[in-house]
């Protein structure tokens, strides 16, 4: 009897939730979940529902899919929005609203009593400086060079050694650490990935400010300014939609949807110049296409110029023609394209030419296209292509491939996307250059028309057979940074077993005229790791891997090579690794200077519990005498993490 009860119970919760879920899907089952939780099994349901439809890519590490484990760090609004509208929409199509919101309350339970820290960790007074713009930008200039000037911060190669930890912050249901701040004064601007934006004392590390939007921040914190020239805070979601946020208030001053596909995402960050905002779009269906029932591929990427005023759109700019209908796979369903091309980084301002650079990824589909992985000259004012460059043609590549699915396309590519912000380079001299990083592990230079002047090998990840089902996902990923005439170049290139591979994981410096190696230094694991415990990828290399206890893989990760972009001043370059490990080096020489290990855990000073992780995506930033760190990480298998680090120098 007792079972009986409680199956009508769930029928009719369940047509109540139905209801309940067309407006509000996230509230109605976190109210389920809160207040029948000792009464319903809500959770054994949603495990269930998981082991049937989630399991086979998630409790398996050869599809880089995030696991259990590190899903359960994210809020139940975050793994709801990716299932319905984000990256996971596609393969959770064939779900109910209320399956969806079962397997997220298994996932992630509630966010009840997780936020409680804020009233106790308010500033007790307002910023003393509101306007000195120390970090306005992922690039941290228009050229996207990210070097800091002198006139920004204090740290030399003298003084690097003293830096200490003053504080540590930890955010709750955050595994993922990778959207840049800002620092306008004293005030450090953060967002996570639960969708929440902090105003941050940055030498305290008290909140002055918080409020929250749809879903996770993926981008940097951009400052720009509205159409009356007062300051404004940029940034972009998971769900592709760009808000602009009063600085002082955090109110919301508008938002945009920047969506060209379903599948749209920003991943790169906005920038900003002279009223404009230009928004680079990438694609999710890359990871899409992997599902053997997915119909591939009708997207692409492109970028979208925004009016900074009220997010008006101005003109967008389309990476390939409209996907068409070119036939059928091998399993008879139909196929498209062209697609793919997305524009990962971030667009970098030519104000001079008035143009904008981008670099793109990969087709996903063929025909392929002459704007993929390619640098790609926009006009500021109209988004009219000016010129491209292609470094690599014919790479046609999607997440199948690793499987052999029938997505995969025929004479596929090995997944070479230019994902570094190309940076202007302007000389001694007075001339000027673009310098490009590709994931194939070529830094090239083009003059400003966009012909290769000189290309340099800093890795051996595009070397080998089957490039496209033992991909490294090595070579140069995030952000290469330039002082003066010397290229600082991070490489990650993970260990794979493939004929001609050799990592070299390090930073590479290079010349910027020539491509001259200046110095090398290689990083190491620096602790032995099991051939089964290696997360190996491709088709011949693959085997089932070992599900490694989390303390093990802070112990000794797999991972830790250099993939997240760096930061350089005149005589300092900071390099943050995927084992959660910060190094800085003499830019003239290559000495390491100083480094600390961030794949830990910290007493916080919201008192909320705190580890960090890999270090990957976004690079430091400085502010005076202080160095600012996030660390955690956790796709393709790297480490989870939830803390913002301040180091300051000794004084």
């Amino acid at each position: 009897m007792k079972k009986v009860l409680l199956v009508l119970l769930l029928l009719v919760l369940g047509a109540g939730a139905w209801l309940a879920l067309q407006e509000s899907p996230m509230k109605t089952l976190e109210g389920i979940a809160l207040q029948h939780s000792d009464k319903l099994p809500l959770a054994f349901f949603g495990e269930r529902l998981f082991d049937e439809h989630c399991a086979s890519c998630h409790d398996n590490p050869q599809m880089h899919a995030p696991t259990r484990q590190a899903l359960s760090g994210f809020s139940l609004d975050s793994v709801m929005v990716a299932l319905t509208f984000g990256k996971m929409q596609p393969m959770a199509a064939h779900l109910s609203k209320i399956e969806k919101g079962l397997i997220s309350i298994y996932l992630t339970g509630s966010d009840s009593g997780q936020y409680e820290w804020l009233a106790d960790s308010t500033c007790s007074a307002p910023p003393a400086d509101t306007t000195t713009g120390y970090v306005r930008n992922w690039g941290l200039d228009a050229a996207n060079s990210r070097f800091v000037a002198p006139a920004q911060s204090n740290i030399t190669r003298d003084n690097v050694g003293t830096l200490e930890l003053a504080w540590a912050l930890a955010f709750p249901k955050v595994t993922d650490m990778r959207s840049q701040p800002a620092i306008l004064g004293d005030t450090l601007y953060f967002g996570d990935k639960t969708g929440r934006l902090y105003a941050i004392d940055r030498k305290q590390g008290c909140i002055q400010a918080h409020t929250k939007v749809a879903s996770g921040i993926r981008s940097a914190i951009t400052v720009a300014e509205d159409g009356s020239g007062e300051p404004l805070l940029v940034f972009a979601d998971s769900m592709a939609f760009v808000y602009a946020v009063d600085p002082v208030t955090l109110d919301i001053q508008w938002k945009a949807d920047v969506r060209l596909f379903d599948t749209s995402t920003i991943t790169g960050s906005v920038s900003y110049h002279a009223g404009r905002l230009y928004v680079p779009v990438s694609s999710y269906e890359v990871a899409a296409a992997g599902n053997p029932q997915h119909v591939c591929c009708k997207s692409h990427g492109g970028v979208i110029a925004l009016d900074a005023g009220d997010g008006d759109r101005l003109w967008e700019w389309h990476a390939t023609a409209d996907a068409t209908e070119q036939g059928v796979d091998r399993d008879g369903k139909p196929m498209f394209g062209p697609s793919g091309v997305s524009v990962w980084s971030t667009p970098t301002i030519d104000a001079g030419r008035n143009r904008l650079y981008v670099g793109t990824g990969e087709n996903l589909s063929h025909p392929a296209t002459d704007t993929s992985d390619a640098v790609i000259a926009l006009d500021l004012d109209t988004g009219e292509q000016i010129w491209s460059y292609q470094a690599t043609a014919n790479d046609v590549w999607n997440a199948a491939c690793l499987s052999g699915g029938a997505n995969c396309p025929e004479n596929a590519g090995g997944d070479f996307d230019i994902g570094a912000s190309v940076i202007h380079a302007q000389l001694q001299d007075g001339s000027e250059l673009l310098l490009v990083g590709q994931k194939s592990g070529d830094a090239m230079a083009l003059d400003m028309d966009g012909k290769l002047l000189w290309k340099a090998r800093v890795s051996n990840a595009a070397i080998g057979p089957d490039l496209h089902q033992t991909t490294t996902n090595g070579g140069i990923h995030w952000g290469m940074a330039l002082a003066g005439e010397t290229l600082l170049v991070p490489a990650a290139d993970p260990e794979r077993r493939r004929p001609g591979y050799d990592p070299r994981p390090g930073i590479h410096a290079l010349h910027a005229r020539s491509g001259e190696v200046l110095w090398f230094q290689g990083v190491e694991r620096g602790c032995y790791l099991a051939d089964e415990d290696k997360p190996l990828v491709g088709l011949q290399n693959m085997r089932e891997g070992k599900d490694r206890p989390l303390e093990e893989q802070y112990a000794c990760s797999f991972f830790y090579g250099l993939s997240a972009a760096a930061t350089a001043t005149r005589e300092v370059v900071f390099s943050g690794a995927l084992n959660g490990i910060l190094r800085a080096y003499d830019v003239a020489t290559g000495e390491l200077l100083w480094q600390t290990e961030t794949a830990r855990p910290f007493a916080t000073v919201n008192g909320v519990e705190g580890h960090g992780g890999a270090i990957d995506v976004d690079g430091q930033v400085l502010a005076g005498d202080w160095l600012y760190v996030q660390s955690g990480y956790s796709m393709f298998g790297q480490l989870p993490g939830n803390v913002l680090l301040a180091y300051r120098l000794k004084q």
